[in-house]
């Protein structure tokens, strides 16, 4: 249910369900969205998906070290499939000590853990932990950035290309606000365990203490991630994201001319989300919303639900303004299996769709006793 003031009305015969809203909600009007001394920006919320501001969006800009989220995305992949562990010990190479930037100074030919490297990378930006990391799980760095370009078309990050592991300037190293911002979204969805790393201000490795270069951490309580970028040419990058109230943003920053600046507009755009817009959880994935007859069936009836959790985003104070319908492709006839698609979700604000997912059914109706079979097989003949 949206909320306690809505209501299902079942029309009969059941070819269609309908929750309805009664909105008497005054049209709100729509912040102007904020004018910042950087390249480009992009705010995102992440239940939702939902574009909240954007400048520039998608311009191909280099990404600097916010490449090392995609790093990270392809090294969490590797330990959610158990091809590697946290405990492994990497051979650190030549080729890993000595890129220069910024480094979390491991030396080489010796061992070091894959749960080190990780913090080192996340947490430092060594560009020596993000090469020992790619070659620990492709073998060699270049097929790593093969794996990272594959992920990114996964994820529908349509503009982006990659070079190396660590950001270090190269030909058609190239991202977009948009496209890392789906990626930081991927980073919080699945791997919530591995994104705690990204909320710790400081790290010792070799007795030496390094701190996050994302002041927003200290700044601001809600803020628990995720990284900074810098080099001459991409200027001064964040991606940052915070969670008040159940709802997160994704705010990203390209471009700025100074670390100060930079960290004003990741703070400026997490602000500008929170002040003037809403997210809700309509549905969450399995949980029955109405259910539907089932001819021939035993039962008699199956609960229908969504295969996914359902969060929309509307201008704060609007929330009344929401309605969602349900429609059923036609009858169902047993055996009608679970997860079937058997019609459609649209939620729609102010009239106009906002989202429409399948409906499915969320338990297996078998075929019932021959008798059941006859009599509900003359009862749709009659219809």
């Amino acid at each position: 249910m949206i909320s306690r003031n809505v209501a299902i009305y079942r029309a009969w015969p059941l070819f269609g369900l309908l929750l309805a809203v009664t909105a008497h909600a005054q049209v709100a009007m729509m912040p102007s969205t904020p004018e910042l001394a950087v390249k480009s920006y992009f705010l995102l919320d992440a239940g939702s998906g939902k574009e909240l501001a954007e400048s520039a969006a998608d311009e191909r800009l280099e990404p600097a070290s916010l490449t090392k989220l995609m790093t990270a995305y392809v090294v969490f992949k590797a330990l959610a499939e158990g091809k590697i562990v946290m405990d492994d010990r990497v051979l650190v190479s030549e080729k890993a000590w000595r890129t220069g930037g910024s480094r979390m100074f491991i030396e080489v030919g010796t061992e070091v853990s894959v749960e080190d490297l990780l913090h080192g990378m996340i947490i430092q930006s060594g560009n020596d932990a993000s090469i020992a990391l790619a070659e620990h799980v492709a073998g060699s760095e270049e097929a790593f950035v093969g794996l990272m370009n594959e992920y990114a078309a996964s994820l529908g990050m349509t503009a982006t290309s990659f070079r190396n592991s660590t950001g270090l300037p190269a030909k058609e190293h190239l991202s977009t606000a948009r496209d890392l911002a789906i990626l930081a979204r991927a980073l919080v969805e699945e791997f919530p365990g591995y994104y705690a790393l990204y909320s710790e201000r400081e790290y010792t490795y070799n007795m030496i203490t390094q701190h996050n270069r994302n002041v927003l951490l200290w700044r601001d309580d809600s803020v628990d991630g995720i990284k900074t970028g810098h080099t001459n040419a991409a200027g001064y990058c964040l991606v940052s994201s915070a969670e008040r109230s159940g709802m997160r943003l994704i705010a990203v920053v390209l471009g700025a001319q100074s670390p100060e600046v930079r960290a004003d507009a990741g703070l400026t755009l997490i602000n500008y989300g929170f002040e003037h817009f809403e997210t809700h959880k309509l549905y969450a994935r399995g949980e029955p919303v109405t259910e539907a007859r089932v001819w021939k069936g035993e039962p008699a009836t199956a609960p229908l639900g969504l295969a996914e959790d359902l969060y929309v985003t509307v201008p704060r104070g609007q929330y009344e303004s929401l309605s969602a319908t349900m429609e059923l492709g036609g009858d169902l006839v047993a055996p009608v299996e679970r997860a079937a698609q058997v019609g459609e979700v649209r939620i729609a604000f102010r009239g106009q769709v906002l989202k429409t997912l399948p409906l499915v059914v969320l338990q297996a109706v078998p075929e019932a006793d021959l008798w059941t079979r006859l009599t509900d097989g003359v009862k749709l003949w009659l219809e």
